[in-house]
């Protein structure tokens, strides 16, 4: 994302070029196991395959490591906000014990990667913070502390940090780790070719057929034989599991700035006040750090995005002062209804097919995490912790009740509400240049941008994947589904699935 201030876009897209894209495959092709999607969890899972002998093929839409994985804040803790007093009530203290084990194991396996490939991922070690800045959350963090520590994972309340502002309490884990997670990832692909895997880029799977063996095709109808596959499209692109009832997809805003080392924090924070505001430097050279701030997290379509990137800059320069911005970008995560990641079986049916999904912004240690453990379970073997992220789970009145139901209605709002006729409407002529509307035409409603030289392209209003209506969100230039976070350029493009065709243009 760029824009008329020079303000650039992701800072690992522009600091970890991938080089030349692989080329799809050029004719219908055969494998063991065929992974769909480039990301940390699908690039992952591959690698640990491929370690094991097996014939993979990573079957990737756009560029791998270049997805929602090119636009994270990159912190790999087990640390995660307030989860674990969270799971302590709702899946028992040996739930919560689980996690922290599994997360942990993550950012251990992940070290143990980055030393025995030699991977130059400016890979830190750094203590995690969740901290508050208002008294009456205290007693939230030492109950969270408490179950941390319970879990297994070195946890301590404390009340100084190293923020250059007064905080009323934190938990501290230390020992977690931040990299660069493109140079991470790219060299995990090189080395999954080294040793006989296969990427193919620019390759969007449309349907999945499953059977002995599975068949996908993709836009280019090619046909992708494999005895097992691995759905790690982030959000799944395939809706016969019916996840979609049990994720909420949220966008958040980055905003970064060089700052020099000396006033530079060295460890990982986070807290949920304020809309949540995460802060973190990466290695940035001259004498500098660059900061980075995570925070203004809302639903796909909204309308103030740049309002939220105004708010989450002032914060940055209140609490850093003299900052000068020279990044901004933003991420998607989806959330699970009950706070847990979905990985394993992709339905109650499944034989052979596979899922990792909803890792609700901790991605880099959930993917990790999830590349081991399909990776075992493709191999027909199990793991103490495969339980507690199995898909199949039942959902509980106490686990996914409320969180469940507040995102149907959300969805229900939109897909009903957005087609109603409103009187705030605009009009074509009301389209300002380089600004986007849905617009209602003869009865039918159209997706309608205006370019900067004034000229309008139209696209149908309905998103692909389930029908809603889409909005426009001009800070990113994109149409954004606001039921199930799918994204698409202003001609209609893909951009994030779960969709996997184009808006349809239409003429106006």
């Amino acid at each position: 994302m760029n824009d008329e201030t020079g303000i650039r876009g992701s800072y690992w897209l522009e600091t970890a070029p991938p080089g030349d894209p692989a080329p799809p495959p050029s004719g219908d092709i055969a494998v063991e196991v065929a992974v769909v999607g480039g990301g940390i969890a699908g690039l992952s899972t591959a690698w640990e395959l491929v370690r094991e002998g097996r014939e993979v093929a990573v079957l990737e839409a756009d560029r791998i490591a270049a997805g929602v994985t090119g636009y994270t804040t990159a912190k790999l803790t087990a640390l995660h906000t307030l989860i674990y007093d969270h799971l302590r009530r709702t899946r028992g203290p040996e739930g919560a014990r689980l996690y922290a084990q599994s997360q942990t194991e993550a950012i251990r396996h992940a070290a143990g990667i980055v030393g025995e490939l030699g991977i130059e991922c400016e890979w830190e070690e750094a203590a995690a913070y969740t901290y508050a800045e208002s008294p009456r959350n205290v007693e939230k963090l030492r109950a969270e502390a408490d179950a941390a520590h319970e879990a297994g994972l070195p946890a301590e309340f404390v009340t100084e940090t190293g923020l250059p502002f007064e905080v009323a309490g934190a938990v501290r884990v230390a020992d977690q780790a931040q990299f660069h997670p493109r140079k991470y990832l790219l060299a995990l692909a090189d080395d999954l070719r080294r040793r006989g895997g296969s990427v193919y880029e620019g390759t969007r799977v449309v349907g999945l057929t499953e059977g002995e063996p599975c068949v996908l095709t993709t836009d280019a109808d090619v046909s992708v034989r494999a005895d097992e596959v691995v759905i790690a499209t982030h959000y799944p692109v395939f809706d016969r599991a019916l996840l979609f009832a049990r994720l909420s997809p949220r966008r958040e805003l980055v905003v970064a700035a060089p700052l020099a080392e000396e006033r530079a924090p060295r460890d990982m924070y986070i807290t949920p006040e304020r809309n949540t505001r995460s802060v973190r430097t990466a290695p940035y050279g001259d004498g500098r750090r660059l900061l980075i701030v995570t925070g203004e997290h809302f639903s796909p379509g909204a309308t103030d995005v740049e309002e939220r990137f105004t708010r989450l800059s002032a914060w940055a320069d209140d609490r850093f002062p003299g900052l000068t911005h020279t990044h901004r970008w933003a991420t998607q995560d989806n959330d699970s209804t009950d706070s847990v990641p979905l990985v394993g079986p992709l339905h109650a049916g499944s034989r052979h097919t596979w899922v990792a999904t909803g890792f609700g912004g901790w991605g880099l240690s959930g993917g990790i995490m999830a590349g081991r453990l399909l990776s075992e379970l493709v191999s027909g073997r199990t793991v103490e912790w495969s339980g507690l992220y199995d898909p199949r789970r039942l959902a509980t009145v106490v686990r996914e009740g409320t969180s469940f139901l507040k995102h149907q209605a959300h969805v229900a709002k939109h897909f009903v509400g957005d087609r109603l006729p409103s009187l705030t409407e605009p009009a074509l002529k009301d389209i300002p240049r380089g600004e986007g509307a849905v617009v209602r035409v003869n009865g039918r409603q159209y997706a309608v941008h205006r370019d900067e030289q004034g000229r309008l392209q139209a696209v149908s209003a309905r998103c692909t994947h389930l029908g809603c209506i889409v909005s426009y969100n001009s800070a990113e230039q994109a149409w954004e589904c606001p039921c199930h976070g799918s994204r698409f350029a202003p001609d209609g493009q893909i951009l994030q699935g779960p969709a996997v065709h184009p808006l349809k243009r239409r003429e106006i």
